[in-house]
């Protein structure tokens, strides 16, 4: 595969040193302008402040980036037609020279093209709820990629809008394991525990380095999710988020919205019915796991 790859991120793979993915999604399609260019540049900060080296994964004009130029970074935080790839889009976009911000699951694939065993995001996709008129069965590709690409993913959990028992029915049927750093139970996004129990845990990042060294030496071929629950002080209550997320889907369904742009127009309906408190979390959140991530990175490459 052809990867462009930034100076910092080339001289840090050449070097065995630590490098942290990030996906692009959350920046063109995530968050408004210009609070999505604050969130990837403290993002970016956080990585290197915990040892390790950020590298956001885009598409700018067919070229796959790994690693962006500010000036790149800006492009897709201000554009309006920045594409959302997944996996199976990579190969038109490439041959089309389109420009493109990576999903969870395309990020975590070229991240192992790549040579990088860490990836931070905010939350995974999953399987959503079936609801009358919101598009039926609809399983995310993140869980499947999760399944055969060996990169450690650290996450929020799954987002809030998902049916969480059956998203983790399905990791548990792709052989991919859940760890909960520091906590026990699978985080809910937008507040700390789902109340589902999730098989292993870690208490420290010792514990969570040696299971991760553990499952690469074994050879496995599937990723590991790394749950990692928002920050207490930011978390919000299971109560108030499930008003809202009722609310939100309320309103996709009576505006018509299907497939892939189901879950962008609830994360914006939850955000505008929130007040903003939403994005503030997303934010909190997004930061508590590029600081975990890089700390693992650095970890595996001591």
């Amino acid at each position: 595969m052809n990867i462009d790859f930034s100076a910092d991120v080339a001289e840090a793979l050449s070097a065995r040193g630590a490098v942290v993915a990030l996906e692009s999604t959350i920046i063109s399609h995530g968050f408004p302008y210009p609070e999505n260019v604050e969130l990837a540049e403290k993002m970016e900060a956080t990585i290197r402040e915990n040892g390790a080296v950020p590298a956001t994964v885009a598409l700018i004009n067919g070229r796959i980036k790994c690693g962006l130029s500010p000036d790149e970074l800006l492009y897709l935080a201000k554009s309006s037609d920045v594409a959302k790839c997944s996996v199976r889009d990579l190969p038109s976009a490439v041959a089309r020279k389109i420009t493109g911000a990576t999903t969870v699951a395309s990020t975590a694939f070229i991240a192992h093209q790549a040579g990088i065993k860490v990836f931070a995001t905010g939350g995974i996709g999953g399987v959503h709820k079936l609801s009358e008129g919101a598009g039926g069965f609809d399983v995310s590709a993140d869980l499947l990629e999760l399944s055969r690409t060996p990169v450690v993913v650290v996450a929020a959990g799954a987002k809030s809008i998902l049916d969480l028992p059956a998203t983790l029915e399905v990791l548990e049927s792709y052989s991919v394991p859940v760890i909960g750093y520091q906590t026990e139970t699978f985080p809910a996004f937008h507040s700390r525990s789902s109340g589902l129990a999730v098989p292993a845990s870690a208490d420290d990042m010792t514990a969570l380095g040696n299971m991760v060294e553990a499952h690469f030496d074994l050879g496995l071929p599937s990723g590991m999710l790394v749950c990692n629950p928002v920050p207490e002080a930011d978390a919000m209550s299971n109560e108030d988020v499930d008003k809202l997320v009722a609310k939100a889907s309320e309103e996709a369904v009576q505006a018509g919205v299907k497939g892939a742009k189901l879950t962008p127009y609830i994360l914006g309906a939850l955000n505008r019915l929130s007040g903003g408190k939403t994005s503030a979390v997303n934010l909190a959140l997004a930061l508590n796991n590029g600081r975990v991530a890089a700390q693992l990175a650095a970890r595996l490459n001591r």
